[in-house]
Order: structure tokens, then C-alpha cells, then sequence
């Protein structure tokens, strides 16, 4: 994993139009036409990553493949409607809460790049029980009482590293905020 500046969080929400205001819906609406150039009304993973380099212009989230990955699965897991394609790709009604649960899971993956101190993609018990590490997570989620009892919870797969993917189900859970972050409603 890189070491990457991401200060510039007005910029980042700007380029995520997530709001269901008339205003962001048709900013979505251009988006998804410069994303799904062949028109076909939806778009794989690949399009939707090559989209969030080229269409958002967000160079720092494009590196940051895990957290588009995983916004890109969340958002086809919670669309409710039936869909008019194969369940493999992300439809235009499913592009909002990509972009949402993008703007989240980018924050989330900053969260677990700073504890990742070997840079290595995964979060050792060393790391995760390290002091300094302890006062950035109870800054980001509240008081933990027992650091390894809690790494042991987020270690789902008992593999003895967290995983990117195990850190996002745990964020969500403890709802996870950055202190540095610039929050929306």
C-alpha cells in the first residue's frame, strides 16, 4: 500500500454526488454516461474503476482499489429493485450508493492505511495492539476496553491479520469516523 496524501477532503465530497437533490442527480446522470460509454445501462467492476480515474478524477481513491471494490459489491448488495441485468454489474439506480458508500469506504481504508504501519495490506495483532494505535481507534470509534479481545472479534476469518474487508464490516458496526475527515450529512 502507498503512503498517500489525502488532506483534501472538500475535493473528494464534491467529486461524490451522493445526494438525492436534483442538482446531484444529474451530475450522476453525467457521470454514468462518461462511465458506461457503450450505453448498454450498466457497467462491471473494471468500468466503474476506470471510471473513478478518469470520470472523477480522484487519483488518490482510484489507488485505493480495495475501498472501490468493496463500495462497488455493497452497492449491488443493497439495491432492492430487481435488476434488468446480470447481478455481475452496477445499473445507473445502484450508481448513487456506489458513490456513498465510496466516499466511506475510502475514509475506512485511510483509517486502516494509517494502522497498517507495514504498509503490507493487512493489520498485524502487533499493530493493532501498538499504544498510539489504541488512542487513534478509540478517537475514530469510542472507548475499547479489552485492544485483543476486540482484534480477535475483527480477525472473522481467525487468519491472525485483519483484512481490509473484515476492517470495513467492523467500521460499519462501530461506525467509524476519521477525526480529520470534512463529514457530510
Amino acid at each position: 500500500m502507498e503512503d498517500l496524501d489525502w488532506s483534501d477532503w472538500a475535493v473528494i465530497n464534491s467529486c461524490l454526488p451522493y445526494k438525492r437533490t436534483m442538482e446531484q442527480y444529474q451530475m450522476r446522470k453525467k457521470m454514468w454516461g462518461a462511465i458506461d460509454v457503450n450505453g448498454n445501462e450498466y457497467a462491471s467492476l473494471s468500468e466503474i474503476t476506470k471510471g473513478v480515474r478518469d470520470v472523477l478524477n480522484l487519483g488518490d481513491i482510484f489507488y485505493c482499489r480495495p475501498a472501490i471494490n468493496r463500495a462497488y459489491h455493497y452497492a449491488r448488495s443493497v439495491a432492492k429493485a430487481k435488476k434488468k441485468h446480470d447481478d455481475d454489474y452496477l445499473e445507473f439506480r445502484e450508481f448513487r450508493f456506489f458513490l456513498q458508500a465510496l466516499r466511506q469506504f475510502f475514509e475506512y481504508y485511510q483509517a486502516f492505511s494509517r494502522i497498517d504501519s507495514g504498509q503490507d495490506g493487512r493489520i498485524s495483532k502487533e499493530e493493532f495492539l501498538s499504544d498510539n494505535i489504541k488512542q487513534s481507534i478509540e478517537t475514530w470509534v469510542g472507548p475499547i476496553d479489552d485492544m485483543e479481545g476486540e482484534f480477535a472479534k475483527i480477525d472473522t476469518n481467525k487468519g491472525g491479520q485483519i483484512l481490509f474487508s473484515e476492517f470495513v464490516d467492523w467500521a460499519l458496526e462501530k461506525n467509524l469516523d476519521i477525526e480529520d475527515d470534512i463529514d457530510e450529512d
